[in-house]
């Protein structure tokens, strides 16, 4: 196919770990479709980062006490661990802390104000007398106008989900001290939307392949009306505004962190040596580019992030499809840092392995509608469809073929009907399994792969070779290579989703080349400072060969004796974790009051 792809991934605050609603929603659909990608030869870039600015950043440093680049450095520190683990295969995963993005951010920003898409305008701000600061809205909170919640933020209500601006909230107060701000007049700078109404209604009503959700929201969103948006704060942590006179604010964080995927792929390409490599992904018209995000995010990437890039050059490529996911809840409750109600990334991966987290996430995704994570549902899903169904099927071919043709492929006899209908079937499946891929379609892919695997348990069942093996070894060897074949397709299919044990199942039917490349940590120097990044090592044949292929395993090919894929789980490991979630909830919540 050798198309060129572009994967953008949402970018998370470094104020905390990545919880499994995270996970779910935006970094393992995003692997799922890369990884897709890279067998089909495609040429992928995968790119997001830490968002290192922004009030959520500042409130927590001074809350902990430190700097917010000491703050944010050892959250994103803990997210390139958690990538690793999960194996969450970013071609770069950068920060927004970094020369490369404050260049590309100051440029945009200049270009559009130099166009008269940014203009000043003075606006009432909440100001702390007592701190004598103006209070962005992360630095207030009060009582929600609409529903009455006592503690609702001064950008939005937890409770009714409104979104607000802190002015209209009753009784305000200070999170730092306490204290009731007044209203105080102050000049920002604004981003133009409404100028760019005309052309992204345009845009938007070409994209009928994006998901009804995301073209509902954005239809909705438009229809009320666009209007101008602030793009400065009075806060010293951030991208300096690059307006003389103004160098004492920084921008907005929501309009400098989609920049990030454009500086990312930039960085990206200097890194490799190919300074304008970037370009191919950003102004090909036959490049696409794809975006994960939370649907909390639709309006910044379908009409700002858009609306920002036609005002800053006409040559880059808008957002082909905006796969939008809803939010996964955890245990009949949404997931919330505050009430420490959350499953987090790094907990998960000391106890438990990647892979069958993948597996559940991906079989309960919220691609169209809200979906829940249950322990119960965990266990279940692992214990009857990844260790029964597929581990226990890889374990029993693999370990006969072994034991009985001196650990090699055995020679194949003439197929009957039966044969063949199964490899057709498996090879039909590429075709099937790798539109719903293609379409981020990740539950209906994965369904039909665990189908496939399932249809080769009961091939097996109707040919039954450990008793055929005893009156007719020849065609005992025709059942076992059929099914060797059916193995190796079906890892294939599978390894989008379990790129882990995909591998390892590839390692036992002999092949020695890995499916993918590895990912590790390095770090960048600039000329002020350096950065760690996570970086993805491309295999040689990744962007020219296809190997979205169905088997062709050879007979006499060398096998491997295989271990136990995946461990099947006690039931009692569904009271103990929801025991320790209502330990941790209730120790959360103690604190607080």
């Amino acid at each position: 196919m050798n198309e060129r792809i572009g994967v953008f991934v949402a970018w998370p605050y470094a104020n905390g770990d990545l919880h499994l609603g995270h996970v779910a929603g935006v970094y393992l659909p995003a692997d799922i479709f890369a990884r897709y990608h890279r067998l089909r030869g495609n040429r992928v870039l995968m790119v997001s980062g830490s968002d290192a600015h922004g009030t959520p950043i500042t409130v927590s440093a001074e809350r902990a006490g430190v700097s917010p680049r000491e703050f944010f450095e050892r959250y994103h520190r803990r997210f390139l661990e958690s990538f690793i683990g999960l194996g969450i295969s970013f071609d770069l995963f950068t920060h927004t802390d970094t020369e490369n993005h404050a260049a590309v951010s100051q440029d945009i920003f200049r270009v559009l104000y130099e166009r008269g898409y940014i203009h000043t305008e003075a606006m009432a701000q909440l100001y702390c007398e007592t701190d004598q600061r103006f209070l962005p809205d992360r630095y207030v909170e009060g009582t929600c106008p609409h529903c009455g919640y006592p503690n609702a933020r001064g950008d939005q209500c937890d409770n009714c989900g409104r979104t607000l601006d802190a002015t209209e909230l009753i009784a305000p107060r200070c999170k730092l001290c306490g204290s009731q701000p007044v209203v105080r007049e102050t000049e920002h700078f604004f981003f133009d939307l409404p100028a760019f109404e005309g052309p992204l209604l345009e845009y938007i009503g070409r994209q009928e392949h994006w998901r009804p959700n995301v073209q509902r929201f954005v239809e909705n969103y438009l229809r009320g009306g666009l209007k101008p948006r602030p793009v400065t704060r009075d806060i010293e942590w951030g991208i300096p505004v690059p307006i003389p006179g103004y160098e004492h604010k920084v921008m907005y964080v929501w309009f400098e962190a989609v920049i990030g995927y454009l500086s990312a792929s930039i960085e990206a390409a200097k890194n490799r040596g190919e300074e304008k490599a970037w370009e191919a992904w950003w102004t090909d018209p036959a490049a696409r580019g794809y975006y994960f995000i939370g649907k909390d995010n639709i309006p910044f990437h379908a009409i700002i992030w858009p609306a920002e890039l036609m005002g800053y050059d006409e040559r880059l490529n808008l957002p082909f499809d905006i796969p939008a996911s809803e939010f996964l809840n955890l245990e009949g409750q949404q997931f919330s840092t505050s009430r420490n109600w959350a499953v987090w990334l790094p907990d998960y991966l000391e106890r438990y392995a990647p892979d069958p987290l993948r597996y559940y996430l991906t079989a309960i995704a919220p691609e169209t509608g809200d979906s829940e994570f249950t322990w119960r549902g965990y266990v279940e899903r692992n214990n009857n469809e990844l260790v029964a169904a597929w581990g226990n099927l890889v374990n029993r071919v693999i370990s006969f073929a072994v034991r009985h043709w001196d650990g090699r492929v055995p020679e194949p006899g003439p197929q009957d009907a039966r044969d063949t209908e199964l490899l057709d079937q498996i090879s039909a499946g590429f075709d099937t399994v790798g539109a719903h891929y293609a379409r981020a379609e990740f539950r209906a892919a994965l369904r039909e792969t665990m189908s496939l695997a399932r249809e080769v348990n009961r091939y097996l069942d109707d040919k039954a070779p450990w008793f055929q093996i005893k009156e007719d070894r020849a065609a005992a060897g025709t059942t076992i290579y059929v099914a060797l074949r059916a193995i190796d397709s079906l890892a294939t299919l599978f390894a989008p989703v379990l790129p882990f044990t995909s591998a390892e199942v590839k390692r036992f039917l002999g092949y020695e080349d890995p499916l993918f490349g590895d990912l590790q940590i390095e770090r960048f120097d600039e000329s002020e400072r350096s950065h760690e990044a996570l970086v993805y090592q491309p295999l040689a044949s990744e962007g020219s060969v296809d190997r979205w292929v169905p088997s062709e395993l050879a007979p006499g090919q060398p096998l491997a004796r295989p271990r136990v894929l995946f461990q099947k789980l006690d039931e009692s490991v569904v009271d103990e974790e929801r025991a320790r979630l209502e330990r941790a909830s209730g120790a959360a919540t103690v604190a607080e009051e």
